[in-house]
Parts: C-alpha cells; sequence; structure tokens
C-alpha cells in the first residue's frame, strides 16, 4: 500500500535521458542534421506562401496618392506608372534606378502615352543600383517634396522585397503597391515553369534578408523611441 505512484510517465527514469540523442560528438551531429532538415523544411513552406501570395492580377489603388515611386527593371511598369498619372493617382512620379546613360528620349519611348508628363512631372534616379538605394532615394525625395502617401510601381514578384525597404528607410509613409503583373512571369502556375520558379526563389532569398532589416530595424526604433534615424548607406548583395 505504501508504494508510490508514478504519474509523470518516464518510469521514473531521470528526464535528461530524453535527449541522449544529442550527446556526444555523433549527438552533435545529429543535432545539426536534424536543425538543417527543420530549417529546410520551414524554408520550403516559406517559399510556397511566398509565391502562392504573389498578386496575379493589378489592382487599382483605391484612392489617390501624394507620389509614384516606379522602381526600373520591368519593361512595362514606367507605362503603368504614366496610366496613373493620368488617372490623377498621384502628382508627380520618381523613376529610380535608371541607368545613368538611358535618355529621357529613351525613357518617354517606353509610354508613348504618357511621355508629356516627363516635362513637367517626373523626376529621374540614376543613382541608384539596387533595391536598398531604391529606398533610400525615394525617401530623399519624399522628404523633399513633404509626401506622406506613396504608390509604388514594380514587378509583383519584387514588390514584397520593395515594401520591405521602403517601409525601413520611411516608416512613416503610407505605401500603396501596385505591383505589375508580366506576361512572361506565370506565377499563377509557377511550380509548372522552371525559369518562373527559379526567378521567384531567387526573389525569396532576397526577400528574406530584406525582412530581417526591417524587423531589426522596427526592434532598434521600438528599444531607441527618437533616437534611431534613416538606415545607414550599404550596399545589397546581387
Amino acid at each position: 500500500m505504501n508504494e508510490s505512484i508514478n504519474i509523470d510517465g518516464n518510469d521514473g527514469k531521470p528526464r535528461t535521458e530524453h535527449f541522449y540523442r544529442f550527446r556526444g560528438p555523433i549527438g552533435f551531429v545529429r543535432l545539426i542534421f536534424d536543425s538543417s532538415i527543420l530549417l529546410l523544411v520551414m524554408l520550403i513552406i516559406g517559399f510556397i506562401v511566398f509565391a502562392n501570395g504573389l498578386a496575379r492580377e493589378l489592382k487599382e489603388p483605391a484612392h489617390a496618392s501624394d507620389g509614384i515611386t516606379v522602381l526600373t527593371g520591368g519593361v512595362s511598369r514606367i507605362d503603368d506608372a504614366m496610366r496613373l498619372m493620368a488617372r490623377k493617382q498621384a502628382r508627380r512620379t520618381l523613376i529610380t534606378g535608371v541607368h545613368h546613360q538611358t535618355t529621357v528620349e529613351q525613357l518617354k519611348d517606353l509610354t508613348p502615352d504618357g511621355a508629356q508628363y516627363f516635362d513637367c512631372c517626373v523626376d529621374i534616379d540614376k543613382e541608384a543600383l539596387n533595391t536598398i538605394d531604391n529606398a533610400r532615394e525615394t525617401a530623399r525625395w519624399v522628404r523633399e517634396n513633404g509626401y506622406g502617401s506613396l504608390i509604388v510601381v514594380t514587378s509583383n514578384y519584387h514588390m514584397p522585397r520593395a515594401l520591405a525597404e521602403l517601409e525601413r528607410a520611411m516608416p512613416s509613409i503610407t505605401l500603396v503597391p501596385y505591383p505589375v503583373v508580366a506576361n512572361n512571369v506565370e506565377v499563377a502556375r509557377w511550380w509548372e515553369f522552371p525559369g518562373t520558379t527559379k526567378l521567384l526563389l531567387s526573389e525569396y532569398l532576397k526577400y528574406l534578408p530584406a525582412l530581417g532589416r526591417l524587423w531589426a530595424t522596427n526592434l532598434a526604433r521600438f528599444a531607441l523611441p527618437g533616437k534611431f534615424g534613416p538606415p545607414a548607406d550599404e550596399l545589397e548583395p546581387q
């Protein structure tokens, strides 16, 4: 009658025995292997969520904004931005990341119906070399014009990374995404097209560091309110 009753389900054995699998050199190798498998599974799941969450079609802005920023890299991005200008969705447009040898006339050729806006309402940035630079130059342009809201025009697969960098550079600005859907990038059935899958995977692997930088910056701003300024100049790995 005096027998003790084991109610913790471990048969009286120390709980540390459950971790014998990871003890010693072999256990350390097992730990690294198991952690690598878990990380790989998480990356695969994250990539699927990323790819399936990309915009499949253009979504018109719900209301007008102060300005438009166009991140160069896609053929139709500038034309789409000028169409927004024609519909009075913004007062001015910044085209950021333009090659230093590209002329205004060449840019006008990309948007025959919107060429007239280049004479009054378009600014061109030739300093940005990557997405981080795009965000920094856009933030400077927004400050100079005193804008509070911005339509972001870039490809649908590039939009998540662009928004992360732009939010990090100017957290108080309202960002309205305008994802351009390219006909040659089949995001709706990306798994059926190796080229599209490779493109999206490359973009996803660039998006993760951008998201990490955004989280780190937001954490620093929260921990040091009023003392943490805009991100310092830095280069983005290509």
